[in-house]
């Protein structure tokens, strides 16, 4: 059985098949899906969409740094205000986005900050955003961590020295659909990096992996993921599933 970490299947991308997709996540054994938020517009999506199978389905609450604009403040005032008198199984998407803009990037830390302060007040796990800034996001997450801090370092991309500072503060490396692809890297450190400190995650609908790259993702392919993970460790893709399943378990409960 698979648990994807990570995916926002509530978004309209699977407007049009959904009852279809979710039979195929049936048939590939995904038992659970975790969906982040991205921002205030997204949070009755995925209501909704938790709401319609709450085994399958697990809500998340957050907003993600690429949403962190003139109106943040606002946003999170509401964030903060769903997050508490609802009932999420984490904080997210959460973090800080240096790739797209960096008009709002002491906002986005300020944000990433707090965000992580209400999941540690909450001993909620969270799951972090940390494109071209992982050292940076590292760095932050050490100077909260008090032991009531937990989560995934989502689509990780770093180094097997940064892979060792995030497990040491007891936090795990979201592997997704990256891994398959020829010149991206992440499968030669997965190589380095101890199956126990790795959870599957899709991303869906973005970042499909081989054979579907450029095509929109769903978290039925998370097999494709474990797969190539598999031929990276030398091990079977039941071991990985067994293990990266025990270890999203360990994270989200």
């Amino acid at each position: 059985m698979y648990i994807d970490t990570h995916a926002h299947l509530y978004l309209e991308e699977f407007d049009e098949d959904l009852e279809a997709m979710e039979e195929r996540l049936h048939s590939s054994k995904v038992e659970r899906v975790y969906l982040p938020n991205i921002d205030v517009s997204s949070i009755a999506q995925v209501k909704q969409l938790s709401e319609r199978n709450p085994e399958l389905f697990k809500p998340m609450m957050g907003l993600h740094p690429c949403y962190v604009k003139e109106d943040y403040k606002e946003q999170l005032k509401h964030i903060e205000q769903t997050l508490k008198d609802g009932s999420f199984d984490g904080v997210g998407e959460i973090g800080v986005d240096l790739y797209w803009d960096l008009t709002f990037q002491e906002e986005q830390i300020e944000v990433f900050k707090t965000q992580l302060l209400w999941a540690r007040d909450l001993k909620l796990p969270v799951t972090i955003h940390s494109r071209k800034c992982l050292e940076m996001t590292i760095e932050i997450v050490s100077e909260l961590q008090d032991g009531n801090l937990s989560g995934v370092f989502h689509c990780f991309n770093g180094t097997k020295e940064q892979a060792e500072k995030i497990s040491s503060q007891g936090f795990y490396m979201g592997i997704g659909g990256v891994v398959t692809y020829k010149n991206a890297g992440v499968d030669q450190v997965v190589k380095e990096i101890p199956l126990n400190h790795i959870v599957l995650e899709t991303d869906a609908p973005y970042l499909s992996p081989v054979p579907f790259r450029g095509k929109r993702n769903e978290s039925s392919y998370i097999n494709f993921i474990a797969e190539k993970i598999a031929v990276d460790k030398g091990t079977s893709v039941d071991e990985v599933a067994r293990i990266t399943t025990k270890n999203a378990k360990k994270v989200f409960g």
